[in-house]
């Protein structure tokens, strides 16, 4: 058996690694722009007195690049919780309303399934159940890229659809509400302990888009962690061992993220106020008749192409919600 020593040493290694790999994250887009701004300087002054189109056609597209790069930098300085930089389970659950609030939920998974296509983000289904006639009773997707969680975390809350339902034969106008959690991926430097007496596994078969493997093995897992609640789904693998450990992250990431809301829940009752953002709120309407329009209602901001927010672009609504609460609201 190994010396626990030399497994603490691999972990204090790995978590050196991992803040120079966050300060070089840093660092190297600022020393970018200075570079840029510094040699942007330099041609300002050779161009003084001088009549050359091209070098200012130049300055002026270099000098256009600029603000964007620092733009993205501000909002960055806004990602600066412990777990910001983390990857993301997002787990979508439909509200009460049958098919048209399970299409809505459907909606919402392939919506930031783009979204993490738009970034170069990696997404693994962990768990997809459909239902009955459309859409999905429940998706988890795993999302991993830089600051995923950072980003994604904006998203957490209920969102409202409001159109007109193609399930409706009389063509009504229909309200529908899916809620998205988002918690970030625990890994093997934080220590959540699950006690095996404390956990129920299921085993299901699986099928639908997470589970393409249907086979006649009962390979899906349920765990249901007793104390909290918490229920967890994988179907991903065609190992039964491999769901279950996939299953077990999951669990541990729902117990992280909970542990950090009651502590926060804590904080708040000490300083005697309310957190801005908490599950049950609604944070943002897509309605798409009689006219078209998101609007967040934590930020006001509204954009009128729905269709382009469908399509995964949601990234005015997280730099927004950014901009107004990531200075206090790490978690």
């Amino acid at each position: 058996m190994a010396d626990p020593g030399f497994w603490n040493d691999q972990n204090a290694a790995r978590e050196v690694i991992d803040d120079a790999n966050k300060l070089k994250a840093w660092s190297d887009p600022w020393n970018e722009l200075n570079a840029k701004a510094v040699s942007l300087g330099e041609m300002l002054e050779l161009l003084e007195g001088e009549d050359d189109p091209e070098m200012l056609a130049e300055v002026e597209r270099d000098a256009q690049s600029i603000g964007p790069a620092m733009a993205d930098l501000e909002l960055r300085m806004m990602l600066q919780g412990p777990d910001d930089g983390r990857a993301a389970l997002v787990t979508i659950h439909p509200g009460a309303g049958g098919t048209e609030s399970q299409d809505w939920a459907e909606m919402l998974a392939r919506m930031y399934q783009r979204w993490a296509d738009r970034h170069g983000f990696s997404v693994e289904l962990l768990d997809w159940q459909e239902g009955e006639e459309a859409g999905i009773k429940d998706a988890t997707l795993e999302i991993t890229g830089q600051y995923a969680y950072g980003y994604l975390k904006a998203e957490r809350g209920v969102h409202r659809l409001v159109r007109i339902s193609p399930f409706d034969s009389a063509a009504r106008r229909h309200t529908s509400f899916a809620s998205v959690f988002v918690y970030p991926v625990v890994d093997d430097t934080i220590n959540i302990e699950i006690r095996p007496e404390d956990v129920e596994m299921d085993v299901y078969r699986a099928s639908g888009a997470g589970g393409q493997h249907v086979n006649k093995t009962s390979s899906a897992v349920r765990l249901r962690h007793l104390p909290s609640g918490i229920v967890v789904a994988c179907q991903q693998e065609r190992s039964q061992h491999k769901n279950r450990a996939t299953a077990m992250k999951m669990l541990k990431a729902a117990l992280y993220q909970r542990a950090l809301e009651e502590q926060a829940e804590e904080k708040s009752k000490l300083e005697n106020t309310k957190t801005d953002i908490a599950f049950g709120s609604q944070i943002r309407s897509y309605v798409f008749q009689p006219y078209t329009m998101v609007n967040d209602h934590r930020t006001e901001l509204k954009i009128p192409d729905v269709q382009k927010v469908m399509d995964g672009d949601v990234d005015p609504f997280i730099q927004a919600y950014l901009r107004e609460f990531g200075a206090t609201q790490t978690q």
